[in-house]
């Protein structure tokens, strides 16, 4: 049986693809370059992007309209996706930190029902990203780019208990009962 010429994916099924994913536009500046003739305008986006499901990527864009701005970075923000692991697909599976420049997030994990307490453009990753229950603090800078940079590097920390118990050669039971504060014999751990 031999396989269709055309496999490439029509312009429908592209579209319905892009859909699928949640654009959160962080931040849009002007910014001007002094040349000798004069000044040039630019427009410099940034774009959190992400599939409600655990994976959200981010990139910037320059370009001399805002709309072009956003296109590019809506590009790159969808090549440089990454994968998170969720727990219970709502929230994150252990607390985590991260420093980018003179940026500190602090991540937390939380309960049902506690919502997204982020501010800014932690807001947006968490949303994109389809995080439903997270604590986060942000300490040092307001500086957008790397508040998000900051925010993806604790993302990229973040372990599964599957992750962990192949790491340690261990089985995932073991490692899911030490995580619910029980030892092998369902005793408290104190």
């Amino acid at each position: 049986m031999a396989k269709p010429a055309n496999t490439k994916p029509s312009n429908n099924e592209t579209n319905s693809k892009d859909e699928q994913f949640i654009e959160k536009l962080v931040n849009v500046r002007r910014v001007t370059k002094v040349v000798k003739g004069g000044k040039n305008l630019r427009f410099s986006a940034l774009v959190v992007v992400g599939d409600g499901k655990g994976r959200v990527g981010y990139g910037s864009g320059k370009a001399r309209e805002v709309p072009d701005a956003v296109k590019k970075a809506t590009e790159r923000a969808k090549k440089t996706m990454i994968k998170v692991p969720l727990r219970e697909g709502r929230t994150l599976h252990h607390d985590v930190n991260a420093r980018v420049g003179a940026g500190i997030v602090y991540l937390r994990s939380a309960s049902p029902g506690t919502g997204v307490i982020a501010g800014g453009p932690m807001r947006a990753v968490f949303e994109a990203l389809g995080l439903q229950d997270v604590v986060s603090k942000s300490v040092g800078t307001s500086n957008y780019y790397n508040m998000v940079r900051a925010t993806f590097e604790a993302l990229r920390n973040i372990s599964s208990p599957r992750q962990v118990a192949n790491k340690l050669g261990r089985k995932l039971n073991e490692i899911l009962v030490r995580r619910d504060g029980y030892n092998a014999t369902n005793q408290p751990q104190g």
